[in-house]
């Protein structure tokens, strides 16, 4: 056990970290929090899609017991031992759970890894073209904003309180991405080896602003492909006051720490060529 987490594998043989796997292997990452209804819907989903990627199922300790559902997919016949399960003893927000992800991934030589809500507001169709953009970008943003405004079943309240959002991190940021909080995205492993990842310190929605600006930071290609949002399907939604007044204030950190997060990260692909 290491800063709360415990690796519970299902597939043994995936756990030993001393094997070299290739580097063109595609994982997923959904942090869970009480999705037992939905998780097996997702990984079915996923694991039917043309794009072959592994998923990793990160929960924190859900009262609901997502972490067994989680499991018993994992050790079923029909996930061909693509799917994994990290355990966390504690609940201690999205950031942390994808970190922890990014790290277990990155251990076992990935080449790629994209982040998906396991609500399946993230339709796994869009996987392929995640993955296929990707071989011309090293951050591949899946946005409910590059064609005008992609989103199903949300009120107009919260269509304009993500516009909103989104229009004030450009703003403060200067980000060149029209969905900067999208949740829907593909990271090289250069990318997560570059952003110095122990450093990040948002933890909730704002998790993926300050990732976005960190690759912008370091020079790293960024595109974005679109794709439909769809509101959540069962369970809760995890938004709370304290995530929103995280997101208001991590872009005037990120502006104010720019330079001294420049230092702490490697070169992309941009200030690698200039």
């Amino acid at each position: 056990m290491a800063n709360g987490i415990t690796n519970s594998m299902t597939n043994t043989a995936s756990s030993t970290v001393s094997i070299e796997y290739p580097e063109n292997r595609v994982i997923v990452v959904t942090p869970t929090y009480n999705e037992a209804d939905n998780l097996g819907r997702l990984v079915r989903e996923v694991l039917r899609q043309p794009a072959r990627v592994d998923l990793l199922v990160v929960d924190d300790d859900s009262p609901d017991g997502t972490g067994r559902v989680a499991d018993a997919l994992a050790a079923a016949p029909e996930s061909q031992g693509r799917v994994h399960v990290l355990h966390r003893t504690a609940k201690e927000g999205l950031g942390r759970a994808y970190l922890a992800g990014f790290g277990w991934a990155l251990e076992r030589g990935y080449g790629a890894v994209v982040e998906m809500d396991a609500d399946l507001s993230h339709d796994p169709l869009y996987l392929q073209g995640l993955v296929e953009a990707a071989g011309g970008a090293d951050v591949v943003i899946g946005s409910r904003y590059l064609n005008g405004i992609s989103v199903i079943n949300w009120p107009l309240r919260r269509i304009l309180l993500s516009w909103g959002a989104n229009w004030y991190v450009r703003t403060v940021t200067r980000l060149a991405v029209n969905d900067c909080t999208s949740g829907y995205r593909l990271y090289s492993r250069r990318v997560l080896e570059a952003v110095d990842l122990p450093s990040v310190r948002s933890n909730g929605y704002s998790f993926q602003v300050e990732m976005t600006f960190r690759a912008q930071l370091a020079g790293f290609r960024i595109c974005e492909v679109p794709i439909i949002f769809t509101e959540r399907r069962a369970g809760q939604s995890k938004l709370s006051q304290g995530v929103v007044w995280e997101s208001l204030l991590m872009p005037l950190r990120l502006r104010w720490r720019a330079r001294a997060m420049r230092r702490g990260m490697t070169a992309g692909v941009g200030q690698a060529r200039a």
